[in-house]
């Protein structure tokens, strides 16, 4: 297996009728930032869970840094925020670390540089259970990074942050991308993903139905705009086409389904038959829009959109060890 992570067949089914994560097959290069998208409930938590082995795979092969998952010699590089960040509450952010600094054998040399990287050093001494969720989720970050390592697994890295705290993290997660660490970051912020990451999978029922570049995922199936006079006209001449797809108005324009490759001869219809082209372009679609079609709904996870959010939570004794 290559990569930072690698996959093959990775599953997870909790009974016979809820099956989380369906063999997946995911790879994260080396020096990557790779986002992790999918609805609510379509096994997102799952796969990291079983990559950090907190969970166990029902089958399926998976090596992380090189390693089996829960191997104290692959946790030894990774960092993880997985969902809310667990810390003592009565202890400062600076103690919480300092805890966590004793448990990995990190020198407490390094806190103070972490505490500034997520932005907490004038709130370093002050008790975690008076921290906002914003704060808390920083310190989260901030202990993903105490051991200064090679791959990161973050879990809605951004979840109660405000727009400035968003922002800076987005920053602090790209530079941590691009200094030789790997990333795999999971998160429902779409455009979160498609500023910062170099390729995305997107996951719906626990399979991998996508993967690529945001550009690559933005020119799935998205076909061509044609403008031309009179519309209604060109769009019953365009739908009659053997070899055109879906066709619908938008804009005063016509927006078509049809490969790229199809745009001359499509223009050559139209003017033939006298109409006035205006225009005729790729279609552009945000990362949103293609989420969507691939997903089939949005984020709140509709019927179908898969079985994790309400499989058990079953954890080993080696999530202490992650933390």
């Amino acid at each position: 297996m290559d990569g930072v992570v690698q996959t093959e067949s990775l599953t997870k089914r909790y009974s016979a009728t809820i099956t989380a994560v369906d063999h997946l097959d995911l790879r994260v290069g080396e020096g990557e930032i790779y986002g992790f998208l999918g609805p609510n409930g379509a096994g997102k938590t799952t796969t990291l869970r079983m990559l950090l082995g907190l969970i166990r795979p029902t089958s399926g092969a998976a090596t992380v840094v090189g390693h089996r998952p829960g191997e104290p010699a692959g946790l030894a590089e990774i960092g993880a925020l997985i969902e809310t960040p667990a810390f003592y509450p009565y202890l400062s952010g600076r103690d919480n670390l300092k805890a966590l600094a004793r448990l990995s054998g990190t020198p407490f040399e390094h806190i103070d540089t972490v505490l500034a990287q997520v932005g907490l050093s004038s709130r370093a001494d002050d008790k975690f259970t008076k921290y906002s969720l914003g704060m808390k989720q920083r310190l989260g970050v901030g202990a993903a990074l105490l051991k200064d390592p090679a791959f990161l697994i973050l879990d809605e890295p951004t979840n109660g942050l405000d727009p400035q705290g968003m922002a800076e993290m987005r920053t602090l997660i790209h530079r941590l991308g691009h200094e030789g660490r790997s990333v795999l970051l999971s998160s429902h912020l779409l455009g979160e993903i498609e500023q910062i990451c170099d390729r995305v999978g997107v996951i719906r029922e626990g399979r991998l139905i996508a993967e690529g570049t945001v550009a690559e995922l933005q020119q799935r199936g998205q076909g061509i705009v044609v403008r031309a006079e009179p519309q209604v006209q060109a769009q019953e001449m365009l739908t009659r086409l053997p070899f055109v797809g879906d066709v619908r108005a938008m804009d005063g324009a016509v927006r078509v389904t049809v490969a790229p490759e199809r745009a001359a001869e499509i223009n050559k219809v139209l003017v033939g038959a006298g109409l006035a082209v205006s225009e005729l372009r790729p279609a552009g679609r945000s990362l949103e829009e293609a989420f969507f079609e691939l997903t089939g709904g949005g984020e709140n996870g509709e019927p179908g959109d898969g079985a994790s959010a309400d499989a058990p939570d079953e954890t080993t004794d080696t999530e202490v060890r992650a933390a």
